[in-house]
């Protein structure tokens, strides 16, 4: 993959630091030597230096250059959730508005889509004319029921470039990821049967699961693991459950990634009890370090999980075009497929087979996931500074969002009137479990665009917020 011109001082700077070469608060070298050193324009030590700042490394003085930033080690919730073992059967009826409404572009934190400023107009919009004028009339009969071979093709190998080996036989493009699931659990439950859930879990994955008649028990996930494995394990040996559904890497709504070793921990759980696990791989492209997260598919032996995922998170929410990797539970997974419809738009298909082919779905990425981690890290600085001291904000490495925890003392009604009265709109943690456990959580999603006055009314809320302390 392709480096950024900076990288061939910015590695150095930050293995010095990490190696404590360079103590905190030392001055690094400036602009100009870094420029003559290394052949480079200003323009690029600039962006560099940039980098470095937004990874926390380092800080700008004005006028007097850049130094090493004062690391403290980042702070991890002690929270370990004790939720109630039974099994609940009922229908998860939330307001579908809390996340999705919209005020001025500017101030919506809790729509999970690519905001204007991030989605490729003029790369979807001109590859989709080339598309039309290439395919003409074709476009407008049925595609395969499967999808287009050179597609899937195309994603299985997308996804090996990061080690997750898939048959391009044994996927299915669906109408995007909810689509995906629903013939995912179809294909291994039946109504009345328990599948498990990572909590908190996004509500339109509960919806699913509502209306296919199945009961749901909540694993709590773990900041530090990403799961309960523990939990989950004990809940397995007392209950016969049929499937997990997961998102490991930068989960919906806590942002947290799961390690490989627990990754690997709940294969060897799902092949002692017989289980198949569904992982949901929305957010994983969407990653802020140097290279994606490994997919709980990497670590399957006997063809235990099935892998979904879908572009709406990554290049525009209107292209509702996703995939399902069924592996050994194909058959059926194509029977359910055809039933719910008999081909996925053929425009879409074709917009997705060209952008990946290219490369150019990959070059998008590069551009998306830096101006994603920048505008994470301004929306930290000013929660973390403004919020009240017992506050917790877990920092993200990829996704879409940061998941805050307010103190137990905290009047949340009135926080959330506050913030809708000046137009602010967070996820409340409420939508997210079907138990109160998260009552004083909520998400806050930064796909849209921040401005300086975005900034400055979240720091308005987050001091007002202290007079609301109980």
């Amino acid at each position: 993959m392709k480096s950024y011109i900076y990288e061939v001082f910015t590695k150095i700077i930050e293995e010095q630091i990490r190696n404590g070469i360079f103590q905190p608060k030392d001055r690094l070298p400036s602009v100009r030597e870094i420029k003559e050193r290394y052949n480079i324009s200003t323009s690029s030590v600039q962006s560099g230096f940039e980098s470095l700042v937004i990874k926390g490394l380092i800080e700008s003085v004005p006028r007097s250059g850049y130094f090493v930033s004062q690391i403290t080690e980042e702070p991890i919730s002690k929270m370990k959730m004790k939720l109630p073992q039974v099994v609940r059967d009922e229908v998860f009826m939330k307001n579908v508005m809390l996340t999705s409404k919209r005020s001025s572009e500017h101030r919506s934190f809790n729509n999970t889509v690519p905001g204007d400023l991030l989605i490729p107009q003029k790369l979807i919009l001109r590859t989709m004319q080339e598309v039309i004028r290439e395919k003409g009339a074709s476009l407008l009969r049925y595609y395969p029921s499967n999808g287009l071979e050179a597609l899937r093709k195309q994603i299985a190998r997308h996804m090996g470039m990061h080690g997750c080996q898939l048959n391009p036989d044994e996927l299915i493009i669906t109408d995007g990821a909810l689509q995906a699931l629903t013939i995912a659990l179809s294909s291994v439950t039946k109504a009345g049967d328990i599948v498990a859930v990572d909590s908190p879990c996004v509500f339109s994955i509960l919806e699913v699961i509502a209306n296919l008649g199945l009961k749901v028990v909540e694993i709590p996930v773990h900041y530090r693991s990403g799961f309960d494995t523990e939990y989950f394990r004990k809940i397995c040996a007392e209950n016969k459950i049929s499937a997990l559904v997961v998102t490991p890497n930068f989960h919906n709504p806590t942002g947290i990634m799961m390690s490989d070793a627990t990754k690997k921990e709940l294969v060897g759980i799902a092949e002692t009890y017989e289980l198949c696990i569904i992982e949901n791989d929305l957010y994983s492209d969407l990653y802020f370090e140097e290279k994606r997260p490994s997919c709980i598919k990497n670590f399957d032996k006997k063809g235990l999980v099935m892998t979904y995922s879908s572009f709406s998170k990554t290049l525009a929410p209107g292209i509702r075009l996703g995939w399902l990797y069924a592996g050994s539970f194909y058959s059926k997974a194509e029977r359910t497929k055809f039933a719910l419809g008999r081909s996925v738009s053929p425009i879409y298909q074709e917009l997705i087979t060209q952008l990946l082919q290219d490369n150019k779905y990959e070059r998008h990425l590069r551009s998306f996931r830096k101006k994603m981690s920048q505008q994470a890290f301004q929306l930290l600085e000013v929660l973390r500074k403004h919020f009240p001291e017992d506050s917790y904000f877990h920092k993200p490495q990829g996704g879409y969002s940061i998941w805050g925890q307010m103190p137990g003392n905290m009047d949340m009604l009135k926080f959330y009137q506050y913030c809708e009265e000046h137009q602010v709109l967070f996820t409340p943690g409420g939508t997210f479990s079907m138990t109160d456990q998260y009552s004083h959580h909520f998400r806050i999603v930064f796909t849209e665009r921040i401005t300086s006055e975005s900034l400055e009314v979240l720091k308005k809320i987050g001091e007002k917020s202290l007079e609301f302390l109980l």
